[in-house]
């Protein structure tokens, strides 16, 4: 090893390291974003995107901590993973049963948490201006996505929320989940033809394969949103539903990317980033 490798290697010891863990990984924005943060605050850290399957997790995840590493996180499929791995849970991570965000904490042990729903709330509330009080909310899919969205929407206090799936039984499973925390039901698709509400949120991965759950025409309620938590370049199927059924915003989830990173950044680092010119700058790279 030459002087200049010694230096090197000696320069990124002394460097935070953080990581995101997933399968695939290599279209993941989170490096980028999360290096923008890091200029905007002016930390010192270094993040990385790694591919890892189910299969090498714990084998990732051990090594990857046992080499210095500070924070992680983790995306499809590997969030349930990690969160039987962590040693203790947010609540909201109790709730989801899925971990996107790991740190390493002073005693040793892994904290996990879900920042995938705050991030969501923030981006149509704080963003959008879309509140969440008293309105009639659509989620779309039983799934992890929907499991890690609802109790941070939950505490905005919806008038209810109804979760729609193919497969009833997996809508109605996850809706007694959340009943305590306050008016859900989960239902199949067919069920929803005489129902109306002011924000759709798709949590299925249909816009993913240019597909889109079976949907009626007056499902959408006047001046009502939509919303997809997927993201990509051209607008999604369920973003063009939304535009072709006169919603007042048809979003994808590109400002929840970011929200949940800030989230996670200011887990690790007790550092808020502004998010907005980074939302602002991200959406201007589209179609690049």
């Amino acid at each position: 090893m030459g002087i200049l490798d010694e230096q090197a290697n000696s320069f990124m010891s002394t460097i935070d390291q953080y990581a995101v863990f997933g399968s695939p990984i290599k279209h993941s924005k989170s490096p980028r974003i999360h290096s923008l943060f890091a200029q905007q605050t002016q930390q010192q850290l270094s993040y990385q995107a790694q591919q890892v399957s189910a299969e090498s997790f714990d084998t990732a995840i051990t090594d990857f901590f046992k080499q210095g590493g500070k924070g992680l996180n983790c995306t499809v499929p590997l969030k349930e993973l990690a969160w039987k791995r962590a040693d203790t849970l947010s609540t909201r991570a109790q709730f989801s049963k899925a971990v996107n965000t790991l740190v390493l904490q002073a005693n040793g042990t892994l904290f996990g948490d879900n920042t995938d729903g705050i991030g969501l709330v923030t981006d149509l509330t704080i963003n959008h201006g879309i509140p969440l009080k008293n309105k009639r909310i659509l989620i779309l899919g039983a799934g992890g996505a929907s499991r890690g969205i609802i109790e941070p929407i939950m505490a905005e206090k919806p008038n209810h929320i109804v979760i729609a799936n193919r497969t009833v039984e997996k809508a109605i499973t996850l809706s007694h989940e959340f009943a305590q925390l306050g008016n859900i039901k989960g239902c199949g698709f067919s069920d929803l033809k005489d129902q109306q509400f002011e924000l759709i949120l798709n949590a299925t991965s249909a816009s993913l394969t240019g597909e889109l759950p079976p949907l009626t025409d007056t499902l959408l309620a006047e001046n009502g949103c939509c919303y997809d938590l997927a993201y990509s370049n051209q607008a999604t199927p369920f973003v063009l539903w939304g535009q072709a059924h006169a919603a007042s915003k048809s979003l994808d989830g590109l400002g929840m990317l970011v929200e949940q990173a800030a989230e996670a950044f200011y887990i690790w680092r007790g550092v808020r980033p502004k998010t907005s010119d980074i939302i602002e700058l991200l959406n201007s790279e589209r179609g690049d």
